[in-house]
């Protein structure tokens, strides 16, 4: 049965209802009995129904569309409320005449006719006789025939088969209301309380989910036995579907589970989709899948592995979780460059005018750039080494691979290694994990779009180890020439060739690079600048790089050479240029403010605009400043930001001759203290120490900036220094600063970071440096036009420091010890 109209019902009799009433009532006996005494007209207007069957006793809601059937109702509302209804034979004819309707119909009653917002009229009708059209008079302004009752045969009152009948249609039309979800439990009420059974025929044959055919049928048979065991038929055929229906529902029920219910859902928001014009289907998608295989030039192996996949993807159920792991898999297959490979432009000279253009000085950096493009031309070989730019930070290493990418023609980059801890980021995740993609080597491989690009390993020294396992260690297959032809990501599964890639690391240290990955590596050590080249280089990039992204033109604001060399030497201490950027930036915002405040100021900058808008010099506590106190020397130290100068200073005082270290100094640094107050105690006459000033005196020895940690054992000569000056309170040579380690038995070793410590001693304007002579190699790989206006004194052992570095001379207000 379909749902029924009738949301209130109760046992009124058809006298009781009026225009203001909210119920319809049901029909009784007595109304039975009223009706079919009612004689019906000899005319009726007849209004005809597109797709449902009037019943006599039934009360049903129409709505007229049609201005006849507008018309119609308006008018016989207004006056005898009686019409004609008939159901219509094709429901899809808009005007209907004589011949589109059926011979057999209800006279109906208008019990409300109501005007609805949309502008059509909904009428409120209820059956009475069923009729036969005779003849139709007219069809305008709507149609009207002549009509004849038809008498409708009943069984006799005692009839037990009849009454058989009744008790089952009105069992199992209870039945079917408890039964099906979509018909409401007030139903069952109006079933109950039905009294008249050729009312109660009507009423479940109205109801009853049937075509507009087979209710004609029904209201046409005249016998009323007849119709009661079709209707009977009828609802055993619609509970049979029920129950089918809901042991349906039940198994199904049972035997979902969350993912069952997740493909329905997801089959009903791709249903939606494809309504609003926005679904692809699965099989759309895997054959674009397979036209874009066909342009890609993989080897037969890797075309064997997708097809494979692809058919294991088509296998799948478009809604489980695993189809999307599937496609994201094949759609990394297909974006990935494989045997795609850019042409290489083998121009040296190009290559040479494009590393000059980009960077200023780094000559020795730029030569051994072009002697690995130069071998890798002669070689004819797309195999390319693996480089690592060494140096302190701001230097221009990472500058350096996107010029190298831009001479080579070959698309750029850049993977920050800073902080990565986690291996997968480097091998990726296996597809079985939620959420799984590939590293990030193939994922810049794919953002490059081909097979050989300059790959730039930005800071490949602050790898870390974690829980989540050893990056460092996952590197070493990516930076090996003789493995990373075949390089595994957990998420392929598959080797994917990184041999033609060129791979440019870049490190601010060594120590902490992986012993096996630096032995991977062609280290290129890129050193700090002089003072006269970043000057040059702030005239040349930094000064117009910045003029261009505050909005300025070189005619608004010039720095010339005096002032830059005043921003560099007062405000700066670093081996690269990136501090030095930042101070001209502060100046030509300074000068962008005046501009758009209209202020005035001056296009060219003088030393008083300088310390105006930075302040005063910040940096004059690092020169050297004198030699009139003992125990106070000049050493040069590495840091990770490059070359720097430091101070130790050491102290008597009355005591039984302990020794106390000050400066935040590190294990190494503090030895190296020991060492030389040991060696001292060791040769004291051969080096004019009284030895009982040992026993009478301790020592303090300081090194400044206690903030900053300090270690290494590269200050052994300067303690050395500081304490023989400090016992024989004599001065130590002027402009003098050293570096070098040292060992009991009185020798000095070499130490590293030589360049950078140069570029620190001529910042602080030292003349003279004193070094070992193991390290003469390698100031004779230095570019003289650093080494101009400094000498050299290099010593192999620890009495020819002293000899060099301490004067015969007394220091003001000397101690007598």
């Amino acid at each position: 049965m379909k749902k029924s109209s009738l949301l209130s019902l109760d046992s009124l009799s058809l006298q009781d209802f009026d225009e203001n009433s909210e119920l319809i009532p049901l029909m009784t006996p007595e109304d039975e009995e009223e009706i079919n005494n009612e004689k019906l007209p000899e005319t009726l207007p007849i209004l005809s129904l597109r797709n449902t069957v009037l019943f006599p006793g039934v009360v049903i809601p129409i709505t007229a569309g049609r201005d006849k059937s507008i018309k119609l109702i308006n008018d016989a509302n207004k006056g005898s409320k009686v019409i004609g209804v008939v159901a219509q034979k094709d429901e899809s004819v808009e005007d209907p005449k004589a011949g589109d309707i059926h011979e057999t119909g209800t006279v109906a009653r208008i019990l409300r006719v109501l005007k609805m917002p949309d502008g059509n009229t909904t009428v409120i009708i209820q059956g009475k006789k069923r009729f036969k059209v005779a003849e139709v008079i007219t069809e305008e302004p709507y149609m009207n025939a002549t009509i004849r009752e038809v008498p409708e045969a009943k069984p006799a009152k005692e009839n037990k088969e009849f009454e058989a009948i009744i008790d089952s249609i009105k069992e199992l039309a209870l039945q079917i209301i408890k039964d099906s979800p979509n018909i409401p439990s007030e139903a069952s009420f109006a079933i109950k309380n039905i009294e008249s059974n050729s009312f109660l025929i009507n009423f479940v044959s109205s109801n009853m989910n049937l075509s507009v055919k087979e209710k004609q049928l029904l209201l046409e048979n005249n016998d009323l036995k007849e119709r009661a065991l079709a209707t009977l038929k009828y609802m055993n055929l619609e509970f049979q579907k029920l129950e089918l229906k809901n042991d349906i529902q039940l198994k199904v029920q049972s035997d979902m589970n969350q993912q069952q219910r997740e493909y329905f859902l997801h089959q009903q928001m791709k249903t939606i989709q494809e309504e609003l014009g926005g679904g692809v289907s699965s099989g759309e998608e895997i054959e674009e899948m397979r036209m874009r295989s066909k342009k890609k030039k993989w080897d037969d192996k890797v075309a064997e592995h997708f097809n494979k996949e692809l058919a294991k993807m088509q296998r799948m159920n478009p809604q489980v979780a695993e189809y999307s792991i599937q496609r994201n898999y094949l759609d990394l297959f297909l974006d990935l460059p494989w045997n795609e490979f850019s042409e290489d432009k083998f121009d040296l000279k190009r290559a040479k005018k494009i590393l000059d253009r980009d960077h200023y000085g780094l000559d020795d950096v730029k030569q051994r750039i072009l002697e690995h493009l130069a071998v890798i031309k002669l070689r004819n070989d797309m195999k390319s080494p693996i480089i690592c730019l060494y140096g302190p930070p701001g230097v221009g290493k990472t500058s350096l691979g996107k010029s190298i990418a831009e001479a080579l023609g070959r698309e750029y980059v850049r993977m920050s290694l800073g902080g990565l801890r986690d291996e997968a980021e480097i091998r990726g995740h296996r597809k079985t994990y939620i959420g799984a993609m590939p590293g990030r080597i193939l994922q810049s491989i794919k953002k490059a779009g081909t097979a050989n690009p300059v790959f730039v390993l930005d800071e490949i020294d602050k790898l870390s180890n974690s829980n989540q396992g050893d990056p460092s260690s996952a590197m070493l297959e990516v930076l090996d020439p003789e493995q990373n032809s075949e390089f595994h990501d957990n998420f392929l599964e598959m080797g994917f060739d990184l041999s033609k890639v060129m791979f440019i690391a870049t490190s601010n240290s060594l120590s902490t690079i992986q012993p096996a990955l630096r032995d991977r590596m062609e280290i290129i050590n890129v050193t700090g600048y002089t003072i006269e080249e970043k000057v040059e280089i702030a005239k040349r990039h930094l000064l117009p790089k910045q003029l261009k992204e505050h909005g300025l033109t070189e005619a608004q604001l010039k720095i010339g050479k005096p002032q830059l060399e005043k921003i560099v030497e007062g405000y700066t201490r670093e081996s690269g240029v990136r501090g030095l950027e930042k101070q001209i930036a502060k100046m030509v915002r300074y000068a962008a403010k005046s501009i758009a405040m209209e202020e005035e100021y001056d296009v060219k900058v003088s030393n008083e605009d300088i310390i105006k808008v930075l302040g005063g010099p910040k940096l004059e506590r690092d020169k050297y400043e004198n030699n009139n106190v003992a125990g106070v020397v000049t050493g040069l130290a590495w840091t990770r930001v490059g070359g720097d100068i430091l101070f130790i200073e050491s102290i008597l005082s009355k005591g039984k001759g302990t020794m106390t270290i000050t400066g935040n100094l590190g294990k190494v640094m503090k030895e190296s203290a020991t060492i030389a107050m040991e060696y001292i105690k060791a040769n004291a006459e051969e080096l004019g120490v009284d030895p009982d000033v040992f026993g009478k005196y301790n020592v303090h020895i300081h090194v400044p900036e206690g903030a900053t940690p300090k270690d290494g054992p590269s200050a052994g000569v300067t303690m050395l220094t500081s304490l023989v000056s400090l016992f024989t309170q004599r001065k130590v040579k002027k402009s003098l600063a050293m570096t070098g380690e040292i060992t009991l038995r009185g020798k000095v070793l070499p130490v590293g970071g030589i360049k950078e410590k140069i570029l620190a001693a001529k910042r602080a304007r030292i003349k003279e440096i004193l070094l070992c002579e193991d390290n003469r190699r390698d100031i004779e790989e230095i570019k003289p036009d650093y080494l101009k206006g400094l000498t050299f004194h290099y010593v192999s052992e620890m009495k020819d420091v002293i000899d060099i570095a301490i004067t015969n001379q007394k220091v003001k207000n000397y101690k007598k010890l």
